[in-house]
């Protein structure tokens, strides 16, 4: 499983101009919907809202995995947001997040959603992985970043 078969290229979001929760997650909605335009900005919004809801996504040292499942999704689709400034994000640790991976899932994929989900986190455990993600210049060198170390995983 390749995380760049999920998260295309025009899902990068490589500047968050937002600087409180909610409004990184209407980003990062918009960026799941570039990701899979048969999905609907509003409702894939109100997804990762009620799921922030049921605690927050983020996990710590910076990072953020908003998820959820939604009724009419065909398929995974995945996004990426990094903010430069960081952002509030009720993280586990209590510091902002700055990176930014969203997943929507449809309500029968519980399975990959959850591998999925595994893989990110490995991922991000990687502290020059990270480093690598905020130093990058743009979308372009995101994606070449994220394209290299699926390769390793």
């Amino acid at each position: 499983m390749k995380l760049i078969s999920f998260l295309p290229k025009e899902a990068i979001e490589a500047s968050l101009k937002e600087t409180e929760g909610g409004g990184v997650l209407h980003e990062l909605a918009r960026a799941l919907c570039r990701a899979d335009p048969a999905l609907a900005e509003e409702e894939v919004f109100t997804v990762l809202q009620e799921r922030e809801r049921l605690g927050s996504t983020g996990i710590g040292s910076g990072v953020a995995i908003p998820h959820g499942k939604m009724p009419g999704a065909k398929r995974i689709v995945a996004c990426f947001g990094r903010s430069l400034t960081g952002v509030d994000f009720q993280s586990q640790d209590g510091e902002p997040a700055f990176l930014f991976f969203a997943l929507i899932a449809p309500e029968n994929a519980a399975g990959m959603h959850l591998k999925v989900l595994a893989k990110l986190s490995r991922l991000l455990k990687d502290r020059s992985f990270r480093d690598q993600l905020m130093s990058a210049k743009g979308a372009d060198e995101i994606f070449e970043i994220l394209s290299k170390e699926d390769d390793k995983i």
